[in-house]
């Protein structure tokens, strides 16, 4: 083994980053490529590279003309390196929980029937990235509708809700994540269903019972200028098994609809005219200071979703 190759075997902070620059370089499927991801000029990355490969002392990749590839040492050093940067993370999260001593319950409160948004699935992310660095806090993940949801923020039954609140209440401080698009359906079994778009308008759907939903305040029967609902549901599921029946039309949120959509069980009408949107909110008390648990938890939401900081 050569001097240089056996002070390589010494790993201390220059190693760690030179190997982040490379793996970002194999990722990204070269220098060229990588410039935007590590936000370097070609020499400085090159320089790297050159540096990386005198401290190993073997070569990593071959670059120019050819075009970018790893030679077998330079495969060998990226899956090592991606071990290595795991074990660091671990190793970090581990340390960071012991000095923060995060234990505890957690109480997160979500509505029904999201699990279907691509958008909501952002919050599983965060529930994988809580638990790695929170493994001794238990969670504690229940639903309700928004306006018990709402309440159980209010009475601290719950630390963080997230769903599409029915009103703002003083006290409490939301931060938005993502909207979600409704849109106005009808079962394979009503009269309406068989009829073209164009035949239909809004007396036309006054004469059906529309279902209202309990958190909307109104907000679905609107379009139709009818004072009262002709049903009134709390959740997603007994709107949707309302629809189903045929004698029913309402407003359903467009990925939980799709799947009926898809089977032939109801198709929106006129989705360009009868369309809102809902928009998500975390809510939480902004009374008291935020337990260590809580604000972790609402900090890497707001990172995953890219929502204004608090």
């Amino acid at each position: 083994m050569t001097k240089r190759a056996q002070t390589a075997v010494v790993m201390d902070q220059t190693d760690l980053k030179l190997l982040r620059i490379f793996a970002t370089i194999v990722e990204a499927g070269g220098f060229a490529a990588a410039q935007s991801d590590l936000n370097l000029s070609l020499s400085t990355i090159s320089s790297y590279i050159t540096n990386l490969e005198a401290r190993l002392g073997f070569t990593l990749c071959k670059r120019g003309r050819g075009g970018f590839a790893l030679t077998r040492e330079g495969q060998v050093v990226f899956e090592e390196a991606h071990r290595l940067f795991k074990s660091v993370h671990q190793y970090e999260t581990k340390m960071r929980s012991l000095r923060n001593k995060l234990d505890g319950t957690l109480t997160i409160g979500l509505t029904d029937n999201t699990i279907t948004d691509p958008e909501a699935r952002k919050i599983e992310k965060t529930i994988a990235r809580f638990v790695e660095q929170a493994p001794d806090v238990t969670l504690n993940i229940v639903t309700h509708p928004p306006n018990d949801l709402l309440r159980e923020v209010v009475t601290g039954g719950i630390q963080i809700g997230i769903c599409s609140f029915p009103k703002t209440v003083l006290g409490l401080r939301y931060v938005s994540l993502y909207s979600e698009i409704h849109r106005f359906y009808c079962g394979a079994d009503h009269p309406l269903f068989d009829q073209p778009d164009d035949k239909i308008d809004i007396d036309e759907i006054r004469r059906y019972r529309i279902v209202g939903r309990k958190s909307w305040l109104g907000r679905d029967l609107k379009d139709f200028a009818i004072a009262h609902p002709h049903a009134v549901v709390s959740d997603m599921e007994a709107e949707a098994r309302l629809i189903l029946s045929g004698a029913f039309l309402g407003y359903l949120p467009q990925h939980y609809a799709q799947q009926f959509v898809d089977a032939g069980r109801m198709h929106a009408i006129r989705p360009e005219q009868f369309c809102t949107t809902s928009m998500f909110q975390a809510s939480f008390d902004d009374n008291q200071q935020l337990e260590p648990i809580t604000k972790l938890f609402l900090d890497m939401l707001i990172e995953d979703f890219g929502a204004e900081r608090i």
